[in-house]
């Protein structure tokens, strides 16, 4: 007859249940793949598969009585873990498509707003269509690939373990709000100076030649320049966007 122990079965679930929890964690707060059309067992499959898959590169780690105190408090750990990483991607893409809201309040276009039913929230059309625009970029230049390994690279970092406020005492994840307008403003910038030029030289227009409406052209020479200086500006975010992710995945490394 087949008989194993308790200790057994706890050496034997400790090394994938760990990983599974930090990693679905993860998935449940990440931009892409926490949406609502991503259904929750894609998610939950795609958690264990990364785990087992992870299980060379993970370091050892202990066996936790599962119903104790430590238990309970690791088992919070790995959901602070990965939603905090989930939380730093998001930052970046929030960043981003606060750039467009700043890029289309200067353009005009910010009174083209709707409602957003993926994130039931409201958006403006050059904010969502530099969200998308962003998505694409993540898969592209293989972001996923390099959350993948900051998820792997965080069990080093933070070993799992019953103190999960050692964590956020070490990473200071409320600090990181900021860079929702230092990036957000780096990018924007090239664009609201163009902008701001153009508006500039409507001036001189207005007071040169006072017979011309300035309010009649100014708004599809205003929008024309924003247009043309997002196709000019686009190839070039992947640059700041990079920089942008390496830097906040570099707190689980």
């Amino acid at each position: 007859m087949l008989t194993f122990t308790e200790a057994q079965v706890l050496a034997w679930v400790t090394p994938i249940l760990w990983p599974f929890i930090r990693v679905l964690a993860l998935f449940g707060s990440l931009p892409i793949i926490a949406q609502r059309s991503v259904p929750l067992r894609l998610r939950i499959g795609l958690a264990f598969l990364i785990a087992f898959c992870a299980q060379a590169t993970i370091p050892e780690i202990e066996p936790i009585e599962l119903a104790s105190g430590a238990g309970f408090m690791a088992v919070i750990q790995q959901v602070l873990i990965g939603v905090s990483l989930g939380f730093a991607v998001r930052i970046v893409f929030t960043a981003v498509e606060f750039a467009g809201e700043i890029i289309g309040l200067q353009m005009g276009l910010n009174f083209a707003a709707f409602f957003n039913p993926m994130t039931a929230s409201e958006d403006t059309a050059v904010s969502r269509f530099f969200g998308v625009a962003v998505s694409w970029l993540f898969i592209v230049m293989g972001g996923h690939l390099m959350l993948i390994g900051a998820i792997v690279q965080s069990f080093t970092a933070f070993p799992v373990s019953s103190e999960p406020f050692a964590f956020l005492r070490a990473v200071e994840p409320h600090r990181w709000g900021a860079e929702i307008f230092s990036l957000g403003l780096w990018i924007a910038l090239p664009l609201v100076a163009m902008l701001l030029f153009a508006n500039l030289v409507l001036g001189i227009i207005s007071r040169v030649a006072q017979q011309m409406n300035i309010f009649a052209i100014g708004f599809p020479i205003t929008l024309g320049v924003g247009l043309v200086g997002v196709l000019l500006t686009l190839p070039m975010m992947q640059v700041p966007f990079t920089m942008a992710l390496e830097r906040m995945l570099a707190h689980f490394q």
